[in-house]
Order: structure tokens, then C-alpha cells, then sequence
């Protein structure tokens, strides 16, 4: 009974997302500036600290993503958009992450990247690869770094903060993220 529940959560999954391949890339553009925007009121409510250290940062990057691990294989993908603070010079991206390990769960979940200087800014742009570790029962971030309460360090000078929507997972999995611009929507129209 629960494989069956998993099972139809993901197709439920696959095919919402096959639908929103549908927009022009200014409707993409449009939602990911909407769902940045949502994201960051919600990160400033739980940790009002953060308001002040993305004013301050270079830049920033807030992504959407929806995460899937079944047994042995975990995955994740999503969208969003990076913010070079001072210029507003919007860049827009994806992800996509594989990995494996043991776990079961669909999690729907927000990543706000902020980074304090411009060379860790251009780092990400330029190469946007993770590798990590990952076990998750509950999503919540320890207190780090003065400024950046509530968040962890992802790399030199980058602090990330999570936030979970929805979802339930239990899961330990060696990941490998790629960040990565997303030229369709990066064209000027």
C-alpha cells in the first residue's frame, strides 16, 4: 500500500511537470520571479536576520525544488534565479541532483543561496557544482555565522538556507547537485 501511495505521488509529480513545460519562457521567467519573491518573504519571517545579510551579500539565488528518493535512488530537480545584489542583474537557472542511499520520501523544498562576495558569486554562475552528504528526518538549519543565523556554509563565503514546503522524507543519501544557467530563459526576447 505505501509503494502504491509513492508511486502515485510520483506520477502525480511527473506529470505536473510535464504541464509547466508548456509556458513561453516569459511565463517561466514571470513564475520564478514570483516564487523568489514568496520564498524570500517566508525566509524573512523565519529568520529575520537573513533580510539584512542578503542586502549586505554580493548576491543571491533562490531555487525551487522537488526531491524524490525511492530505496536506493534519490533525485531532485528545480528552477530559479540568481540576483546580483548591487546591479539587480537577474541570471536564471536549474538543477538537478542524483544520488543514492537508503530512504523513501517526496519533499518539496526552497534553497536560498546568498553569497557574501563577488567571486563566490561568479564561482557559482560560472560552475554551480555540489557534491554532499545529506541525512534528512526534519529540515531545520543550525545557528552559523553571526549574520547568517539559521544558515549553513555550502562553500567559501556561500551560506544556504532551506526551507520545506511539503513533504515527508527520511532519507540518508550521498547527493551530487549541478546548478547551472538555464539559456532558454537567460535569451533576451
Amino acid at each position: 500500500m505505501k509503494l502504491r501511495m509513492i508511486a502515485s505521488s510520483l506520477a502525480v509529480i511527473l506529470l505536473a511537470t510535464s504541464f509547466a513545460g508548456a509556458a513561453s519562457p516569459d511565463e517561466k521567467r514571470t513564475k520564478t520571479r514570483k516564487m523568489a519573491d514568496k520564498t524570500l518573504q517566508d525566509l524573512y519571517k523565519l529568520q529575520p536576520s537573513a533580510q539584512g545579510a542578503i542586502q549586505k551579500s554580493a548576491g543571491y539565488a533562490v531555487f525551487d525544488n522537488m526531491g524524490t528518493n525511492l530505496l536506493l535512488v534519490s533525485t531532485a530537480r528545480g528552477s530559479g534565479i540568481a540576483v546580483a545584489t548591487g546591479s539587480k542583474q537577474e541570471t536564471f537557472m536549474k538543477m538537478v541532483s542524483a544520488g543514492a542511499g537508503l530512504g523513501v520520501g517526496v519533499k518539496d523544498y526552497r534553497l536560498i543561496f546568498v553569497f557574501e562576495n563577488d567571486k563566490a558569486l561568479s564561482q557559482f554562475l560560472d560552475s554551480g557544482w555540489s557534491g554532499s552528504g545529506q541525512a534528512d528526518a526534519a529540515a531545520k538549519a543550525g545557528d552559523k555565522g553571526g549574520a547568517y543565523s539559521g544558515a549553513e556554509e555550502f562553500a567559501p563565503g556561500v551560506w544556504i538556507y532551506q526551507i520545506t514546503k511539503n513533504g515527508l522524507a527520511l532519507q540518508i543519501t550521498l547527493q551530487g547537485t549541478k546548478y547551472y544557467k538555464d539559456d532558454d530563459l537567460n535569451k533576451k526576447s
